[in-house]
């Protein structure tokens, strides 16, 4: 198989942010709020008293301080608790592929690339705004690309599976070059009124471009030495938001139709499960785990990523090592890795090796391993 390159890769950053002390600010108000109204339910042991969050006990559990939000006044209403943005007219860029082309344009020049060099766009994220016309279609028109693009959503791993369809595309001739994006609102999904997974997401939009080695420009190049994929169904992870909601009334507003989660769950069985992967396809690409000088892992929760760390080193990683971004940006879902890549990679010399994962929702894992040109 003909080698493939990472060229250029670029972010988006929303223009909000949202430290953890506002965001506890907002839901202790809602707390208050619920626990006065029903306090007679309360009394009664018809309904369970809320309790209230903290900043100590949000970064204790994620190693998160704040994140970015495309919206925030909505979210830090207690009344609310959601982002207030109007929709958009059907002749109108759609937010998502406003964010799309932001982040293109930084990884199209990083990559020494135009519009015309592209021949096909994938965007992978976990939530679409909307069922069709594609995101890739609309994001490709607003760019000006010829050929071909769809979308694919395999949760917080869309971006790896991402990497690993656009190389195959290239190999087999499909595509000169592909343009992977990661738009993630992940504020949408998120339920501000659960203590126990509040703070978790934030949003941002990631942008790869991949393509044949022998005729990259690009100053950034990383060439994927390999990659492997992963799932294994579990709902420890779940959203049953879906078109089909509207068969059945009852469920309509119910806390299962916004991300949920069982985290001890996650974290015992995802761990291991990510370290495993990791460690086998670096093997299979002929390397050792000494030989790997960076982790780009996914920028779900602190102590995940510190475990998995230690797991394949065999002790606590340096900062250099596996760079956080997660304490300012949260979890991006998919985007989290590519992020962290994005921010820590020019400093690594040529023939240093790497490792992009992402693990999440399914369970799924991808793994890439690179080697900086």
């Amino acid at each position: 198989m003909k080698p493939v390159v990472i060229s250029g890769t670029g972010l988006f950053t929303p223009p909000y942010s949202i430290s953890n002390d506002e965001l506890v600010t907002a839901f202790n108000a809602y707390v208050e709020l619920h626990n006065r109204e029903n306090a007679a339910a309360i009394a009664a042991g018809e309904v369970t008293a809320l309790e209230p969050s903290s900043s100590g006990f949000i970064e204790k559990a994620s190693g998160i301080k704040s994140r970015y939000v495309m919206e925030k006044e909505g979210i830090l209403d207690p009344s609310r608790m959601t982002s207030r943005i109007a929709e958009r007219g059907d002749d109108e860029l759609s937010l998502q592929a406003e964010m799309c082309v932001a982040a293109a344009r930084e990884a199209l020049e990083r990559a020494g690339r135009v519009a015309a060099d592209i021949d096909m766009v994938l965007v992978a994220a976990s939530n679409m705004q909307r069922a069709y016309p594609a995101m890739a279609v609309e994001v490709q028109e607003a760019l000006g690309i010829e050929g071909f693009g769809f979308d694919m959503n395999v949760a917080c791993s869309s971006a790896t599976f991402g990497i690993q369809t656009a190389m195959a595309a290239v190999q087999t001739g499909q595509a000169r070059a592909v343009l992977v994006l990661n738009p993630e609102i992940t504020s949408g999904h998120l339920n501000f009124r659960d203590r126990d997974s509040h703070f978790i997401f934030g949003d941002a939009c990631t942008a790869i471009v991949i393509e044949a080695a022998d005729t990259a420009v690009s100053e950034h190049q990383f060439e994927i030495l390999d990659s492997k994929l992963k799932t294994k169904f579990s709902n420890n992870i779940r959203n049953n938001f879906g078109f089909m909601n509207r068969f059945d009334e009852a469920g309509a507003g119910k806390a299962d139709k916004l991300f949920r989660q069982q985290g001890r769950k996650v974290f015992k069985e995802v761990c291991p499960m990510a370290a495993e992967m990791i460690r086998a396809t670096v093997e299979n690409a002929g390397l050792q785990i000494p030989q790997v000088s960076r982790y780009w892992l996914h920028q779900a929760n602190l102590n995940m990523n510190l475990l998995i760390a230690r797991t394949l080193l065999g002790r606590d990683a340096e900062p250099n090592e596996a760079p956080v971004i997660l304490d300012t940006y949260a979890n991006t879902s998919s985007a989290g890795s590519i992020i962290a890549f994005h921010k820590y990679q020019d400093d690594l010399p040529a023939g240093a090796n790497g490792v992009i994962c992402s693990f999440g929702a399914g369970y799924s894992i991808g793994c890439v391993v690179v080697r900086k040109k």
